[in-house]
């Protein structure tokens, strides 16, 4: 974030305003036992590659659309966070009988929690902004609709930059294993992308845009999840397959700010 910094840490503003909805998000949802990336320029690719893919969803769901396609996008948010809500655990449960192997999980336990509230946290922001843009309009002349209608702008804004938080960490995972974010990433993206490619359902493209537009994301994503966890086994030691316990992911002046990066 541009501008001043407070208290001479990086990417910390000055002063915190929960008003603010990016405020609220960042202190929500990347929380100080997140640990620093140990490579930025990985972290720099992610923010490109979400900027590209939200151009590109806003493009398609506006233009192709034929006007800006709320509901479906809304109702493709929801579906979203029900991959989430499945798939997440699933492949966490997975590397955990991987891990079993070699070490004890019982040391893993409270990290692994602080990840599923915040997984939990923010489903249910999405679930909540979603049900208040459906419900809205229904309040018609209420005396509500104006505190209800600013309420519901922030919560938007709030789940984007909360989006644009868990994007990066993918729910606070790397507070258990260094390579479960991009393992993450890679599994939820191409679940996400496989049922429309089946379906058919191109979002109103042609079959050529359609297929590049569908697949565009998982493949971007598995392409820089292949080199973040390659970077972090050829500089740092740290393989997926291998227990936890042997590169701690909270190191000593390893931890974030309530504010991140």
């Amino acid at each position: 974030m541009a501008g001043s910094r407070g208290n001479g840490t990086p990417g910390v503003p000055r002063g915190r305003n929960y008003l603010k909805a990016h405020h609220a998000a960042w202190a929500v949802f990347h929380p100080a036992w997140i640990p620093e990336p140990l490579d930025p320029s990985v972290e720099e690719l992610k923010r490109i590659r979400v900027a590209a893919g939200t151009v590109a969803a806003v493009g398609v769901y506006t233009f192709v659309e034929g006007g800006f396609a709320l509901k479906e996008m809304l109702e493709n948010l929801l579906i979203a966070c029900g991959v989430l809500l499945l798939i997440a655990p699933l492949t966490v449960g997975v590397m955990l009988w991987i891990w079993r192997r070699t070490g004890s999980l019982r040391t893993l336990r409270p990290a692994l929690l602080r990840a599923l509230g915040l997984l939990l946290t923010f489903v249910a922001s999405v679930v909540a902004t979603v049900l208040l843009l459906q419900h809205n309009s229904s309040l018609g002349g209420s005396m509500l609709i104006i505190p209800m209608g600013l309420f519901t702008l922030w919560m938007v804004w709030f789940v984007g930059a909360g989006a644009l938080r868990v994007t990066g960490n993918f729910f606070g995972t790397a507070a258990v294993h260094r390579s479960l974010p991009p393992l993450l990433a890679m599994v939820t993206s191409w679940l996400m992308a496989l049922p429309d490619l089946f379906t058919g359902d191109l979002h109103g493209l042609g079959l050529g845009l359609g297929i590049v537009f569908i697949l565009g994301a998982p493949v971007t994503v598995t392409a820089i999840a292949l080199y973040e966890m390659a970077r972090l086994k050829r500089g740092y030691g740290i393989r997926l397959t291998e227990h936890p316990a042997l590169h701690p992911a909270q190191g000593l002046g390893n931890f974030r700010s309530p504010y991140g990066r």
